[in-house]
């Protein structure tokens, strides 16, 4: 998965030019403005910064991280202001800090289903408790999707895909639905709301800290 994005840093955004798309786009960015307005947030796997730079017109603050410095140099390049801050993270060990917010777009879907939870408790310890958590991702739109290629014993779902330079990789990318979403964040998270669209869904949730196992 690094590697693939790594690659794929030069044309990343251009998935965002899908004509059918741009209503919903535009319903998700002005979702997301409203949601970390005044906020100090936490961003993981932050990618090229495409959905920093919607959150940076009205959050607080903004402490983003990518696993890639191809991605990130693209991210920099923007020029967001010095409220926002690029630094190269693993989206699974999140840097704690005073976030009231916690925001990942576009990275639910290549997350294993077996490192789901760790993930979710690494979040909610990096964070204030309370902060709010926000997802951003696709929902499988049949005919728009790429198709999945297949289904491991663990029910991850891959895509065939193939890059500007004529290569063909295998990515991770499941697609949950309302019911997987609430069990996966209800150990660590209360005021689940997920939205269902057409080509993406969206999610707020307020995290808490992890409980101690006894």
């Amino acid at each position: 998965m690094k590697e693939y994005y790594a690659q794929r840093a030069p044309e990343y955004e251009a998935i965002y030019g899908k004509p059918e798309r741009q209503p919903e786009l535009a319903v998700l960015k002005d979702w997301l403005a409203a949601q970390v307005r005044g906020r100090r947030v936490l961003e993981v796997a932050c990618g090229t910064g495409y959905w920093t730079m919607v959150a940076a017109q009205t959050a607080q603050s903004i402490a983003a991280y990518d696993i890639n410095e191809e991605t990130l140099a693209i991210a920099r390049a923007k020029e967001l202001g010095a409220h926002v801050a690029f630094s190269l993270g693993d989206a699974y060990a999140p840097t704690p800090g005073d976030h009231d917010c916690v925001l990942a777009a576009f990275w639910w879907s290549h997350i294993p289903k077996s490192r789901i939870a760790g993930f979710v408790s690494a979040l909610a310890a990096a964070a204030r408790p309370g902060a709010r958590l926000l997802l951003l991702d696709n929902a499988y739109a049949a005919g728009s999707s790429t198709p999945i290629a297949r289904t491991d014993s663990e029910g991850n779902m891959y895509q065939r895909r193939k890059l500007a330079d004529g290569s063909t990789h295998e990515v991770l990318k499941n697609f949950p639905d309302r019911a997987s979403l609430n069990a996966s964040l209800s150990a660590c998270c209360a005021d689940i709301h997920p939205d269902f669209m057409r080509y993406y869904w969206r999610l707020a949730a307020e995290l808490n800290q992890p409980q101690e196992q006894t």
